[in-house]
């Protein structure tokens, strides 16, 4: 079953509502990832605190360990989705620009379970790449199972990829970002709609298993008391003030672009779109 690369975009609204099932796949995979993660992370630990007292022994069962496993991710790649190779970021862009074929379905547990094969064993990587890549194998697959054509199968690959890095870092808008700003290029409603949708949905569904707490805990001063403690959520009740902080900057932006754009691009001599939102 593949997307008809001729096949014109469909409705906004059925793309709309297929990035939320993309977004909760991406979001239940990716948490599943992070969650088998920290247990890998606490397993060497243990491990190497009981190698201390095996002496020399204990380092090379430590070593051969670390090692035998980084040897089972790469031949899990090699013999059965060469595509999951390195971060996989490189291949969804190049999937995007229909430079390669997006990768199959099966690249998801391979990518899973190699990656915390590789990443547990302690090798310096981030949880990004293969959480990027897991994230638009996921969308891609609910475009095709419904049909979609090309355009739309592209959205929700993109989409996917941004719902991945934004469970990854624990950053929704951080992953919309991710897909106009370094996937596309270019700004694209249909696609920023996606993005977004997938994004929140896939952090709402993470959020179920990894908590709501922030990745980082930034200390902060109550200047009142003069106490110190973690920087928290914003409360519900103040959701409707952002929403429309973002109405308000999204109009101002709207026609201070209108008014700007035109001498720059006449200045420029350009009419190319990621001009355009270079400028914005």
């Amino acid at each position: 079953m593949t997307s008809d690369p001729k096949k014109k975009p469909g409705s906004l609204l059925a793309l709309a509502l297929l990035a939320l099932i993309a977004g909760g796949a991406a979001g239940l995979i990716c948490a599943a990832f992070r969650l088998a993660l920290e247990e890998a992370d606490r397993l060497r630990d243990r491990v190497i605190a009981l190698a201390h007292d095996g002496g020399f022994a204990g380092f090379l069962l430590v070593a051969g360990g670390a090692g035998l496993a980084v040897a089972a991710a790469a031949w899990l790649v090699r013999r059965f989705a060469p595509y999951a190779s390195g971060s996989g970021i490189p291949h969804v862009e190049a999937a995007l620009d229909q430079q390669l074929p997006p990768a199959p379905p099966y690249l998801i547990p391979v990518k899973f379970f190699g990656g915390l094969l590789a990443i547990g064993s302690g090798l310096a990587l981030g949880r990004e790449g293969p959480s990027v890549q897991m994230g638009a194998v996921a969308a891609h697959i609910v475009g095709r199972i419904s049909r979609r054509g090309w355009p739309d199968c592209r959205a929700l690959l993109a989409a996917g990829a941004g719902a991945g890095l934004a469970v990854a870092f624990n950053a929704p808008i951080a992953g919309a970002i991710f897909v106009i700003e370094e996937l596309v290029r270019r700004f694209d409603t249909r696609i920023a709609i996606t993005a977004l949708g997938t994004s929140a949905t896939a952090i709402l569904v993470a959020r179920l298993f990894l908590g709501d707490m922030p990745d980082f805990h930034v200390p902060i001063t109550a200047f009142a008391t003069m106490a110190t403690g973690p920087l928290a959520y914003a409360p519900a009740a103040s959701w409707p003030l952002y929403l429309g902080l973002g109405v308000l900057a999204g109009s101002w932006l709207r026609s201070t672009t209108g008014l700007c754009l035109p001498p720059l691009r006449r200045r420029i001599g350009s009419n190319d779109g990621r001009w355009n939102c270079r400028l914005a």
